[in-house]
């Protein structure tokens, strides 16, 4: 007995994961039942399966894992209605189990692996093809062992529901409830991962500052939810323009910045291309009441084409000031909202 705790103890002390678990505590109670198969299950009740999900086999009997048998079929859903772990005559007492025929049981014992709320997750089980006495102790282990799996299952499960709450608050904490577009947090993050970036390879970063001209205007005339839907629909088009290592993020209010790294070469061209590909992709048509559309011209677009070297604040300052001076020549061109005709 002194070896079993021992082992048991350094098992339960190192597993990190439900095999690290099973696969030892399946060995242990292999040596303890001295049965041919031991192994553990999985119950799926909605497809009515029963899955071996790890087995440990030491003689004839082989016990496959990744078998799946139909749940009402299986020695242990008759175990578990008839309240019995252990069976010796398998065969004169469930002979119309097609699994246990097809897999020679003659000795079977389980006990079933329960979750803290009572659910039976699925079945830890000793077979084998020969007519055999349990040692004395063996269903006290065999039930300490499904208890210490089911407590494993159910940290597994805990820890699994945290992480993805955690990438769910993480993802609210860097998304604009909006758009659904990365906020100013996330754009941050992103252009400063840019910037090191290209520093350590001596390139450079471009950054775009989308504006939407008159959008003051088109909330005052239209009200709120024709600015809202203004806003959605402008950060998609921006969204669906992107190229593989862009980034578009709302800023807030009604500006928008892109970043990606930069062009090595054909700078002015790239830059030109870029500003006309965000400036058509501001550009939309908003559906109004009564069938009419408003017919919104588009952003004043900045472009800042910047190296590794240089700080946040500063980037982001030139491509706020680029866009400024675009804003201007546009505000002198005329180029505003139009009206729904």
């Amino acid at each position: 007995m002194a070896p079993l705790l021992s082992k048991l103890s350094e098992t339960l002390s190192c597993a990190q994961s439900q095999e690290e678990l099973v696969r030892p505590l399946l060995e242990m109670l292999q040596q303890v039942a001295q049965l041919e198969s031991t192994y553990l299950t999985r119950i799926d009740l909605e497809q009515d399966l029963q899955q071996v999900l790890y087995a440990c086999n030491t003689q004839q009997m082989q016990i496959p894992e990744g078998l799946s048998v139909q749940w009402s079929d299986t020695l242990c859903k008759r175990a578990l209605s008839e309240g019995r772990m252990c069976t010796m005559n398998v065969q004169e007492c469930w002979a119309d189990s097609q699994a246990a025929q097809a897999l020679g049981i003659r000795t079977y014992v389980s006990a079933p692996v329960r979750l803290s709320d009572g659910v039976v997750y699925g079945t830890l089980c000793a077979a084998s093809g020969n007519e055999a006495s349990l040692p004395p102790g063996t269903e006290a282990i065999l039930q300490l062992f499904a208890k210490l799996i089911g407590q494993h299952v159910e940290r597994e499960i805990l820890v699994r529901q945290l992480q993805e709450r955690n990438a769910q608050l993480t993802h609210l904490a860097l998304t604009d409830p909006l758009t659904q577009l990365p906020n100013r947090a996330a754009l941050l993050d992103e252009l400063q991962r840019l910037l090191s970036r290209a520093q350590r390879s001596n390139g450079c970063v471009l950054v775009a500052f989308v504006d939407l001209d008159g959008f003051k205007q088109v909330n005052d005339t239209y009200g709120h939810a024709v600015g809202d839907e203004l806003l959605r629909t402008v950060a998609q088009r921006l969204q669906d323009s992107l190229r593989s290592g862009d980034m578009v993020a709302r800023m807030g209010g009604d500006e928008f910045v892109m970043v990606t790294p930069g062009p090595d070469q054909d700078i002015p061209q790239t830059l030109q291309a870029v500003a006309c590909r965000l400036r058509t992709a501001s550009a939309c048509d908003i559906a109004l009441a009564n069938d009419k559309l408003l017919h919104y011209s588009g952003a004043s677009i900045g472009l800042a084409h910047v190296p590794g070297t240089c700080s946040l604040d500063d980037a982001l300052q030139q491509a706020d000031s680029a866009m400024y001076a675009d804003k201007q020549r546009r505000r002198m061109s005329g180029v505003a909202p139009q009206c729904p005709r």
